[in-house]
């Protein structure tokens, strides 16, 4: 199923320039199973060459005009579902029923933005004087370089691509090169679809030099970046330096509030279930679990015997419920954070080893009592490892949840009005979800304050960041 994958550079499928190629393996049984090409500054020139081209030519196709062809490009995406989420599972290790999901939802994405390419509206400013017209026009901002993670291949191109498509942009892609295979077939269909040459590349490579060249390069208008904080904040820097346009989508460690007056039985349920989606490898994931002292050991108990009861496979196999981490890294960086943990004095309720020594399996882990100087307190786990810490009051549980300079997603669980109201004021965050887990629809902001990053990739905001705003005053002579 898995073949060697390939560049995509002014509409057509390609080799790299000097025929380098880096492995791509399955973390389920860590055999390699394909190639795919590293580009080099030829590959890269070629193109930034390709979407200058590009851009000229997309820029004058029609709002209307772009909207079908992205509107075919989402449902050629449904149609190869069978096609791409294996793909999926077999490079990044997802179960098959998540990586179909991400693949569903990134239609809905795609279909999402082609009705906003369509509403990127101006307007008319009333003039203070007779035969003035003054009017604000959206124009897109110009060939892009997007950035993207290996933890959702598809979710995370396919928002920065629909973005720029919708706007009028032109786009170079550099994806993953751990899970490669699924974003070329993103790709795949938007060029299928109708996309012109030139308009969308794909690159992969060593992300450090990649970066380094595109972002400062006078061809690149618009940079939009998925990763760490401490990658974010070099690249956001860089960006500045030369004045580009930045979109940043960074870390976080989200507080999941637990009242006393919640329904245990029900954030118990939701909060193990995301906790353990994509093995925990999720910026949105719910990492402090903060649980109001009077209900703490029922939730504990709850939580613990959730975790514990999840299947721990092959992604492929239809009854897993947990696949393994993407790479060894993750598993080496969950045996560190654990060890600190439990070395200030955390208690392990359940797991904390690796499974096997065959691909990246690990246990689904829960720490409780864990000081907070403890590494996992303060730096996003990313990966099945659950903290969960008791809490008197509502000043103590804002305290602590707004304590690091993260600020990408947060989760409560309260049957008061009042509490909900109160604690979604007080959280410093940029999403917040009650009683539900409801983050990352198309037609919502995604994004985050403080060190998590700048800008959304979701809802009618996240066009704004590919358009310029050009103001035109007229006088009739």
């Amino acid at each position: 199923m898995y073949t060697d994958v390939l560049l995509f550079i002014d509409g057509a499928w390609t080799k790299a320039a000097a025929g380098r190629t880096l492995p791509v393996v399955n973390p389920a049984t860590g055999d390699e199973i394909g190639t795919v090409p590293h580009a080099d500054r030829s590959d890269l020139d070629r193109a930034l060459e390709a979407a200058e081209k590009g851009f000229k030519a997309w820029r004058k196709v029609s709002a209307f005009d772009r909207s079908k062809i992205m509107r075919k490009a989402a449902n050629l995406l449904r149609e190869r579902v069978d096609q791409i989420a294996p793909l999926m599972t077999l490079e990044q290790g997802k179960p098959l029923p998540e990586a179909k999901g991400e693949t569903l939802a990134g239609a809905d994405v795609i279909d999402w933005f082609a009705e906003e390419a369509r509403r990127a509206y101006g307007r008319v400013i009333p003039a203070r004087a007779e035969g003035v017209y003054q009017l604000v026009v959206k124009e897109p901002v110009g060939p892009v370089a997007a950035f993207t993670p290996w933890n959702f291949p598809i979710n995370q191109v396919v928002r920065k691509l629909s973005c720029a498509l919708a706007a009028g942009c032109s786009i170079i892609v550099k994806a993953p090169e751990e899970t490669p295979a699924s974003p070329a077939e993103l790709i795949r269909c938007f060029a299928d679809a109708g996309v012109p040459a030139g308009v969308i590349n794909l690159v992969y490579g060593v992300p450090a030099e990649i970066s380094e060249y595109l972002i400062p390069h006078p061809v690149i208008r618009k940079v939009s970046f998925t990763g760490s904080t401490a990658v974010g904040k070099q690249l956001a820097a860089l960006a500045g330096a030369h004045m580009k346009r930045v979109t940043m989508e960074l870390g976080g460690h989200a507080p999941s509030i637990v009242f006393d007056d919640a329904d245990v039985d029900l954030a118990a349920k939701l909060l193990s279930a995301n906790k353990l989606r994509n093995a925990g490898q999720v910026c949105i994931s719910p990492t402090r679990l903060l649980v109001q002292e009077r209900i703490y050991d029922q939730f504990v108990g709850k939580f613990t015997e959730a975790v514990k009861a999840a299947k721990v496979g092959d992604g492929m196999q239809r009854d897993t419920r947990m696949g393994p981490m993407a790479n060894p890294r993750r598993i080496a960086a969950m045996e560190a954070f654990i060890g600190d943990a439990v070395q200030h004095g955390a208690t392990l309720k359940t797991g904390g080893n690796r499974i096997g020594n065959k691909g990246n399996f690990f246990e689904p882990t829960v720490l409780t009592e864990v000081p907070k100087d403890s590494r996992i307190m303060n730096e996003e786990p990313f990966g099945p490892v659950a903290v969960i810490s008791p809490f008197s009051n509502f000043d103590d549980v804002v305290t602590e949840a707004n304590r690091l300079p993260y600020g990408l997603a947060a989760y409560a669980y309260t049957r008061s009005a009042k509490t909900a109201n109160a604690i979604a004021a007080a959280v410093e965050t940029g999403m917040i979800s009650i009683n539900h887990h409801g983050l990352a629809l198309p037609e919502v902001p995604f994004g985050g304050v403080k060190d998590s990053g700048y800008g959304s990739e979701g809802g009618s905001e996240a066009i704004e960041a590919y358009l310029n705003t050009k103001f035109v005053s007229q006088a009739g002579i």
